[in-house]
Order: structure tokens, then C-alpha cells, then sequence
């Protein structure tokens, strides 16, 4: 944590949305001495953040560049494929499409790896440290993470990846034949190759983990106010925040944390930025008949296999719909089946299944940043796959700037205007 903090009369701030990211800015802001409302329509943890994989993944990949392009074609007519547009929404997808196509530049593609990787170098120490702070230091796994291969040709497709990894000193190692079963023994005899991760850690349950910090939050003096932000506005009191149902706190300052909700909040402030949904799925089995150590993602098939939340949680995948089409379920199926091919004794007893909202950006890096149109609004969304991984991080450079201390981190490829 920053040693700076707010000694003047206490600086008042509403945090927009109370998933993993605003939890995490409301509790580093509330303890850095700003008096903090967090402002949520529901409860802290119950949206996107509830049902994500559970994974601190430190091992940054940027979304676009050659290697993904050459994929598309083929995930977007597999019905069985890890990316699924459905053909009504196309036309909206469109010009997100052509930003990430051009994110996928090769001087673009270092620009934003370099971005990337400089949140993963600090994440896991920030997440330790943000852990201890709200006394739930054992809520991470100490296990890593194995990144599996069923084939030779589906490792050598991911050699741009590992070669990343390489060049930015992630520790990995890469594992064959029975080295693999030696650390996980319930991985099928099929899986030819597996590179673990050792620093790719895990949440013991990602809802319990939002619920502490947000009670942290509320233990040093927070507030909560229920309620969907309809816009904000300036007064001569400060910056005006207007609730759905007819609600007004005027604080000093605002940060949206809204996932891609944020979107709306931002257009209404002349401030448009490309945020899109992936959407994204998960069964949680409760009885899964086998006991895993390790979290298991299997890149040519894109999902993850994570022991979580009391059971082993199986989701990932890619879904390009919208906000407003209802969920398709055939999806997560899918996903199991593909888990039991790489777990053979997976058991499918007493299970869940789950949509939410992944908040993407077409360059895959966040926005970290001030607003560049109304003075007092902040931002802090679009992380993807990655909001777990970079709360605490988020939270220390949201806290940083908003104190006027310098960050530890350049935040200029995180600025809102970078479109």
C-alpha cells in the first residue's frame, strides 16, 4: 500500500459497482482515509465476480495478432468451438471487431503485452498484501496452475504464448508423460504435455473473497447504497451522483467500476469507449467424484477447470451476444464434456450452471484512468478475463492517483482516450 493518505477533511468518493474491482477500490480508498459509498444494485459479489474461475493468471496473453486471426474462422463454425457469435449480433460487433484487429498489430501487440505484463509483475504480491490487510490470507491456494496439451500440434500452437512467457522472465515448466499425473494424478493419460505454472494461484472461493472486502470496507466506515447509477452531473456541492430510483449523493469524487455497465455511464459523458461482453459460463459440481489439486486450463479448447467454492468448477469459453440475449446453456455442456475428456473421473452430480458478463476491451489491457472530460470521475474497467487477477493491483494505482501519488506503474496505455 502507498504510505500516502488523505489528511485534509475526508475527501468523499462513490465506487460504482461492488463486483471484485470496485470491492477492491472501496477498501483501498476507505483505507487510505477517503470517506467511501459503494453504490450496487444488488448485493457486493452476486454479478460477474461471482462466478468467475477462481484464477490469479499472471501469464498475460493480448487477445489479437496473427496467431488468434488464423483461429477465428474455425472457432466461429465449430458449434462446439471456444468463441460463439451468435449471427443477430454481428452487425453490432462489427467495429469492436476492426479494433481488435488492429490491436493485433505486431508494434501494437508489444505495446500491449509490454502493458499487460507490467500489472501481472506486481499482482500476485499486491493480492497477497490486499489478502492479509482484510485478515483472509488463507482464502489463495498455494498450488499453480497446469496449462494442458492433448496433442504435440496443440502445444506447438501455442508456442507464441510460452515464448511470451519467456521473454518476460515467467517462471513455468514445461512436463510430459508421467511427470504430468505425478502432480495430478486425476488428468487423463491422453494429455500428451502440460507446462505448469507455479505463480498462477487460486481463490478458494472469488463470492466469499468480493464479501470480505467489501465488510472490510463497510468495518472501517464505508457505506453501501442499493441502486442502479442512471448518470452524474455537476453542482456547486461537488459531482452529483443520480440513482434509478431517484436517489442523489453528492460526493467529491466517482470511480466506475460498473464491469460493462460502465459503458452506458461513459457515453452519457461524452466519453464513448469500445467495452463489449463477452459472455461466459460455468459449472459448479458439487459432487465431482475426484479431488484435484491443481487448476487446469486447457488453452486449444479454452476453459478452465478450477477446485472452488466447495466442489470443481468447470467454464470459460466465449460467447458474443450482448447484454440482453438470454443465456445459452447448450454452451457450459459443451465445456463439461471437454472436462471429462481431460479428467476421466470427473462426476457430474450436484451442479449449477452460470452466465455472467466478462467487460472486454478490443486491446484486452484495462482502463485505468481519470476521466478526460469531467474532472472527479475516475475509471476502472474493462479487465476481461483478468479482474480477479488485477483487484488489488487496480485497486493500489486507482488509490495512488486519486491521492496525487506517483504509481509504480506507467499508466499511460491504461488512459480512456488511448481509442
Amino acid at each position: 500500500m502507498g504510505e500516502d493518505m488523505v489528511d485534509e477533511q475526508k475527501r468523499t468518493v462513490a465506487v460504482v459497482g461492488a463486483g471484485v474491482i470496485g470491492a477492491a477500490i472501496a477498501f483501498e480508498l476507505q483505507r487510505r482515509g477517503f470517506q467511501v459509498t459503494l453504490i450496487d444494485k444488488g448485493e457486493p459479489g452476486r454479478g460477474t465476480s461471482y462466478g468467475n474461475m477462481a484464477s490469479i493468471a499472471l501469464d498475460f496473453a493480448a487477445g489479437s495478432g496473427p496467431t488468434t486471426w488464423r483461429k477465428i474462422p474455425g472457432w466461429l463454425l465449430d458449434p462446439e468451438g471456444p468463441v460463439w457469435l451468435r449471427p443477430s449480433y454481428a452487425p453490432k460487433m462489427f467495429p469492436w471487431f476492426l479494433r481488435f484487429i488492429a490491436a493485433g498489430r505486431p508494434s501494437r501487440l508489444r505495446q500491449i503485452e509490454d502493458a499487460g505484463m507490467s500489472l501481472s509483475r506486481r499482482a500476485l504480491a499486491d493480492f497477497r498484501e490486499m489478502l492479509s490487510a482484510i485478515g483472509a490470507p488463507d482464502l489463495i491456494t498455494e498450488e499453480g496452475c497446469l496449462a494442458i496439451y492433448e496433442t504435440e500440434a496443440e502445444f506447438a500452437g501455442d508456442r507464441g504464448h510460452i515464448e511470451m512467457m519467456r521473454r518476460y522472465g515467467f517462471d513455468f515448466e514445461v512436463l510430459s508423460g508421467a511427470a504430468i499425473r505425478n502432480l495430478e494424478p486425476a488428468l487423463s493419460p491422453s494429455i500428451a504435455k502440460a507446462v505448469l505454472l507455479p505463480d498462477n494461484k487460486s481463490i478458494r472461493n472469488p463470492y466469499e473473497l468480493v464479501v470480505k472486502l467489501a465488510d472490510a470496507a463497510f468495518a472501517l466506515g464505508a457505506g453501501f447504497l442499493s441502486g442502479a447509477v442512471r448518470n452524474v452531473e455537476k453542482s456547486d456541492a461537488g459531482t452529483v451522483v443520480l440513482l434509478d430510483n431517484g436517489q442523489r449523493l453528492t460526493v467529491d469524487s466517482v470511480v466506475f467500476a460498473a464491469g460493462v455497465q460502465t459503458r452506458v455511464l461513459a457515453q452519457k459523458l461524452g466519453e464513448p469507449i469500445p467495452l463489449e461482453t463477452e459472455r461466459g459460463y460455468h459449472t459448479q459440481i458439487m459432487k465431482p467424484g475426484v479431488s484435484m489439486r491443481y487448476s487446469v486450463i486447457w488453452p486449444h479448447r479454452a476453459f478452465m477447470i478450477t477446485p472452488t467454492a466447495g466442489g470443481i468448477r468447470v467454464g470459460g469459453n466465449v460467447e458474443l451476444a450482448g447484454l440482453d440475449a438470454p443465456p445459452d446453456f447448450r454452451r457450459p455442456r459443451v465445456l463439461v464434456r471437454h472436462a471429462q475428456r481431460a479428467v476421466p473421473g470427473l462426476q457430474v452430480e450436484e451442479t449449477t450452471e452460470w452466465m455472467g458478463h466478462r467487460p472486454a476491451l478490443p486491446d484486452t489491457i484495462p482502463i485505468i484512468s481519470a476521466s478526460s472530460k469531467m474532472p472527479g470521475i475516475w475509471y476502472a474497467t474493462g479487465h476481461g478475463h483478468l479482474g480477479l487477477t488485477y483487484c488489488a493491483t487496480t485497486a493500489q494505482l486507482v488509490a495512488d492517483m486519486m491521492i496525487g501519488a506517483k504509481p509504480g506503474v506507467d499508466m499511460v496505455p491504461f488512459r480512456i482516450d488511448r481509442y
